[in-house]
């Protein structure tokens, strides 16, 4: 049995690098987003060789692990997996699976995983220049909402930090207040994760950046690095009222971030999450490409 143990900041220096080693693409592989959640979905975390274990419970209830996070032959790590899972006494599943990963795990344990697709777990990746430039006639209407906030306020953008950062909390309060966090489960989870980063936003590297109007802070977001050419946004709130908003804080985040990692080409912005309003969003930013996620369940006896 493996000896998995509580998501804690101080476990985030060793996580990181296996995570940079491995260099995997899909948001969950992300210290702020394990320990944002591991509340909600009860996240443990181990360690094997130079491999990074994870495994969760979903909202319903359902037991799964992470794909392991490491670099070589995976074979005897998912061995030790499912050994794991079957001394617990419940189904192995593999969550968060890229076609590459189901390629591997075919390659090493074949016709042994059952695999179905996680459309609302979809990550929506662009290209960070283009969320800069906003150049295209497909994005227009952002640069319509953009040049609407820029004639109609007097705005500022600034960087988050200890000094600034309980401004943006009274800010995301007046949004969950808006939008009903207490009454709405999905959104009080997140807000739950929001708090983490909130708590901990020094500890854990966040970047971010505020947007306001006249003085009052009217969005935020939230991020940090992905891996080796990504940038992962993990927060982004605005107030409804504000035409332009969301589209501003986007940008002049987007703006931010190339200047201080030039080295990035895409911007992470995760998944809808199966709500139809979100997705509309994402969507009309059109994305260069989705980060395909799949569920793996195991279905036969181990390889030999």
């Amino acid at each position: 049995m493996i000896s998995f143990k509580k998501v804690e900041i101080n476990d985030k220096k060793w996580i990181d690098i296996l995570l940079a080693a491995a260099d995997m693409r899909g948001c969950h592989y992300n210290f702020t987003n394990i320990f944002a959640w591991s509340k909600i979905y009860n996240y443990r975390v181990a360690r094997i060789d130079d491999y990074l274990l994870v495994k969760g419970v979903n909202l319903d209830g359902v037991p799964y692990y992470f794909y392991p996070a490491g670099q070589g032959d995976p074979k005897f790590i998912i061995e030790a997996m499912e050994q794991d899972a079957a001394t617990c006494g419940y189904d192995f599943i593999l969550a968060g699976l890229s076609t590459e990963n189901i390629a591997v795990i075919n390659s090493l344990f074949p016709a042994r995983f059952e695999y179905t697709e996680r459309r609302d777990s979809f990550d929506y990746v662009y290209l960070l220049d283009k969320l800069v430039t906003l150049s295209g006639d497909k994005i227009k209407s952002k640069r319509n909402h953009v040049n609407h906030f820029k004639k109609h306020n007097i705005w500022s953008f600034e960087q988050i930090s200890s000094e600034n950062l309980a401004q943006c909390w009274e800010m995301n309060l007046e949004w969950c207040k808006a939008h009903g966090c207490e009454d709405e489960k999905q959104l009080a989870n997140e807000n739950c994760a929001v708090r983490r980063c909130f708590d901990y936003f020094m500890e854990l590297g966040l970047e971010g950046g505020l947007l306001r109007s006249e003085g009052r802070v009217v969005a935020y977001t939230m991020g940090d690095k992905l891996n080796s050419d990504t940038y992962d946004i993990h927060i982004e709130k605005a107030l409804e009222e504000i035409q332009g908003a969301y589209q501003m804080i986007n940008r002049e985040f987007a703006t931010l971030i190339q200047k201080n990692h030039p080295e990035l080409i895409y911007i992470n912005r995760e998944e809808d999450m199966g709500q139809e309003g979100l997705r509309k969003a994402k969507l009309s930013y059109h994305p260069v490409k989705m980060e395909e996620k799949y569920w793996g369940k195991f279905v036969g006896l181990k390889s030999v």
